[in-house]
């Protein structure tokens, strides 16, 4: 009983400590504290928040090389302005098709190209990103080449943070679960999965189509708060930033993917001074972090309740 309650404690304090961050920062916007640059990098911060964890949810905990995380990122963006602009429904609606579009094209891709393995996969992955940057500048209806302009900005604060947070439960809830044990058991060892009983296909599908979905998540407040979008904003390099997120926090945890999110969006907004040799600095950070931590910041560790606990309470 005394356990139940010490629980019920801590998720109250985690759900003040949440509703307190999000007030301080709908505060600063609201009156003007936090201007409009830095309000471009909390919400690139967000976004890329997304984009890392659901990412590392398919490379990460399922041991499975994707490449074209943007593409998924492009579907979601699309299918959303579509719904919005064109045909005027409300912003949830936006919302939902492109989650269910990028979810689609997640099964898609995943039920052929995820009987592959290892480099195979990635190339099968990257060549998907690249159709469908190819297949959007040959749509006239979404403007082709120049991309989709005038875009309604619907994304919020309380979007960004809310969809950010579901982002995070939603994934840490499935790792936790009994679909999250045979995920990671296809990564440690997929011919032992196979010989258990698992359907390891299945469920390297379900990773895909989950990453996928919020992927596509990302991909609608990207749409909606920078007014105008590209085929070319999603192409091997949006993917590659990604795929450095997660390496850079620690394949398997989603804490690493957090820290590096983080890490990586105000790095990139720091050096924006230096553009001569921003990209240098940017990769030098990169190569000394992977020669003295390969195994990335966090490893495959989290920072659970347990880990706070043992700090405040001084133990080791």
């Amino acid at each position: 009983m005394h356990e139940k309650k010490k629980t019920w404690l801590t998720f109250l304090f985690e759900v003040i400590v949440l509703a307190v961050l999000f007030t301080i920062v709908q505060y600063a916007i609201t009156v003007g504290l936090i201007n409009q640059s830095y309000h471009i990098n909390i919400t690139s911060m967000c976004i890329n928040i997304i984009l890392a964890v659901s990412l590392n949810l398919i490379n990460g905990f399922t041991g499975q090389l994707s490449l074209g995380h943007a593409g998924f990122m492009a579907v979601g963006a699309y299918a959303s302005v579509i719904m919005t602009n064109n045909l005027g429904m409300p912003f949830i609606v936006g919302i939902l098709a492109g989650c269910l579009a990028a979810g689609i094209a997640g099964f898609l891709i995943g039920v052929p190209t995820l009987r592959l393995k290892g480099d195979y996969l990635a190339i099968a992955t990257l060549g998907f990103g690249e159709i469908i940057r190819v297949v959007l500048q040959n749509i006239d209806y979404v403007g082709g080449p120049a991309g989709m302009v005038g875009i309604t900005r619907l994304t919020s604060w309380p979007w960004l943070y809310a969809s950010t947070i579901v982002t995070i439960l939603v994934i840490v809830n499935l790792i936790n679960s009994s679909y999250g044990r045979a995920i990671i058991s296809v990564r440690e060892d997929e011919i032992a999965s196979e010989l258990m009983g698992i359907n390891t296909t299945s469920y390297k599908v379900l990773a895909f189509v989950v990453g996928a979905m919020f992927a596509g998540l990302a991909g609608v407040l990207y749409a909606h708060f920078f007014y105008i979008i590209k085929p070319e904003t999603f192409g091997f390099l949006k993917s590659f930033d990604i795929v450095v997120m997660v390496v850079l926090g620690g394949l398997g945890s989603t804490t690493g993917a957090v820290i590096a999110a983080i890490f990586i969006t105000f790095l990139t907004f720091a050096l924006q001074k230096y553009a001569a040799v921003r990209m240098i600095i940017y990769s030098l950070i990169l190569i000394i972090v992977m020669i003295y931590r390969p195994q990335g910041v966090m490893g495959s560790k989290e920072l659970t309740r347990k880990t706070f606990a043992r700090i405040w309470g001084g133990k080791k």
